[in-house]
């Protein structure tokens, strides 16, 4: 069945609501997975901590998008277990150059400290994996992350399963009946990962429940930019990987 998935029928699988997994990263075979229960980001309720606030007004790391994607579903993978192989590897990279997959990296000292990514059809983002090599730098990424989704009009962000850790961000569940009526509502609409005149503050971000996105206007201290690539106070240029 491996050699019969494609980036096609993969996009399709989504818009049906369905999505691949490997059991291990060994695994020749990969498997469709329709959770009964579905966790999902409610974009304005986007929970962020008093700490994890200070965290990103302090700044000292560097954002951008889609300049390493490689390097994020790798930095996904590297853990002891994960559905991550080498097909999913593959198959993600082509939709990533296909314009059908995007990561967010989050950079530390000029390296890649943590990320996020997930494939986008119309104004739904379906969040696959994200990781961590230093404290809160996950949650700094799916803040920033949530921001931009508001920002580009994305109505759902799907995260697949509810964890302890996402509930605590503000992601819920909903019955796969509900999943499918909210898919269906985002897949008739358009957005765009990275809008024209995207430049939120460290504070915006930082004070969003994702609400104050749309409001954000550009600021001395960015924490993101039209060209895809941003820092605490710096701007850098985008060099794009594939």
């Amino acid at each position: 069945m491996t050699g019969q998935i494609t980036p096609k029928l993969l996009l399709h699988s989504y818009a049906a609501g369905i999505f691949p997994m490997a059991e291990t990263r060994d695994s020749t075979e990969i498997h469709w997975v329709d959770p009964r229960r579905r966790g999902i980001f409610a974009l304005e309720q986007f929970h962020i901590s008093r700490s994890l606030a200070r965290t990103i007004r302090r700044g000292g790391f560097a954002i951008t998008i889609d300049t390493d994607f490689d390097g994020v579903v790798r930095g996904c993978a590297d853990r002891q277990e994960t559905w991550i192989n080498d097909e999913i590897f593959r198959l993600y990279g082509q939709l990533h150059q296909m314009g059908h997959a995007h990561s967010l990296e989050v950079r530390a000292g000029g390296r890649l400290v943590g990320g996020v990514y997930g494939v986008t059809l119309g104004a739904a983002f379906f969040g696959e994996s994200m990781f961590s090599r230093v404290t809160n730098g996950s949650k700094i990424a799916l803040a920033f992350l949530c921001h931009r989704l508001w920002a580009g009009g994305f109505q759902l962000f799907d995260t697949q399963f509810l964890t302890p850790h996402l509930a605590s961000l503000g992601a819920i569940e909903v019955s796969r009946g509900e999943y499918h009526r909210m898919l269906r509502a985002a897949l008739s609409q358009t957005a765009q990962f990275d809008p024209p005149g995207y430049q939120p503050s460290l504070s915006a971000v930082a004070g969003s429940s994702a609400a104050s996105a749309g409001a954000s206007a550009p600021s001395s201290t960015t924490a993101s930019s039209t060209s895809g690539s941003a820092s605490s106070g710096t701007s850098q240029p985008k060099t794009q990987t594939s």
